[in-house]
């Protein structure tokens, strides 16, 4: 009698405890999908979902505020997403917000985002449709970065080649570098043009104190200082 109490008694607890952890589980559950708070629904229509799922979060100024409740194919290039959101965050969402498809994390599950829009315009209403923004493909992000990574390796590689070419002497710049005998002949030019530079300077001197053309210095030197004075004046 005693050992047959104890089982009823041990078996009371053990659908007791499992009908608490079952209405822990659908409190939960309906909590996420906003089954016990007032709701409004609004649609957005997408070119492309991105694989977003009914289920998925929607998220404002990084808050989950509901979800997404149905998704439909209206047309072969257009979809519907209804999405069901809390009405508490109606108040923030404007009639010119939009909506954009993106990801939790860099691989995480998609969900929705909607911006704010502009502040002083009226709440974005039951039922209306929010406008929407074409999402970036990670299939577009991850085709860019590989033409630019080929594109860098092209570049490397015409680098190696000319610092290569520059190393072995060849072209210009690879004999102004590599070459002592060009560069010696630069070094000789120049010494040349500021050999010549001094001797004209000379010349130009000793002009100036020629008394033939001693007349047209003075005069020359005259007219520079009087326009010197008319800048001060």
């Amino acid at each position: 009698m005693q050992k047959n109490i104890g089982n009823k008694i041990r078996l009371g607890v053990f659908v007791s405890i499992g009908l608490i952890l079952f209405i822990v589980t659908i409190y939960f559950i309906g909590e996420k999908q906003n089954l016990f708070s007032n709701t409004f629904r609004i649609s957005g229509v997408f070119k492309d979902i991105s694989g977003l799922q009914v289920g998925n979060n929607v998220r404002f100024a990084g808050i989950n505020v509901g979800i997404v409740e149905n998704i439909k194919i209206i047309t072969d290039s257009t979809v519907q997403v209804d999405l069901n959101i809390e009405e508490k965050a109606q108040k923030f969402i404007k009639k010119d917000a939009k909506a954009i498809i993106g990801s939790d994390g860099l691989m995480g599950s998609k969900l929705v985002i909607i911006t704010p829009g502009t502040t002083g315009l009226g709440p974005i209403q039951n039922k209306d449709f929010i406008a929407t923004v074409v999402p970036v493909s990670l299939d577009d992000i991850m085709l860019k970065l590989k033409v630019t990574s080929t594109n860098a390796a092209v570049i490397t590689d015409d680098l190696a080649l000319i610092v290569g070419n520059i190393s072995a002497g060849r072209g210009t710049i690879g004999k102004l570098f590599m070459d002592n005998g060009f560069a010696q002949n630069i070094d000789k030019t120049l010494v040349n043009i500021k050999q010549g530079t001094s001797g004209f300077k000379q010349n130009m001197d000793a002009a100036s104190n020629n008394f033939l053309l001693r007349g047209y210095f003075k005069k020359k030197e005259k007219k520079k200082k009087e326009e010197q004075q008319k800048k001060k004046n």
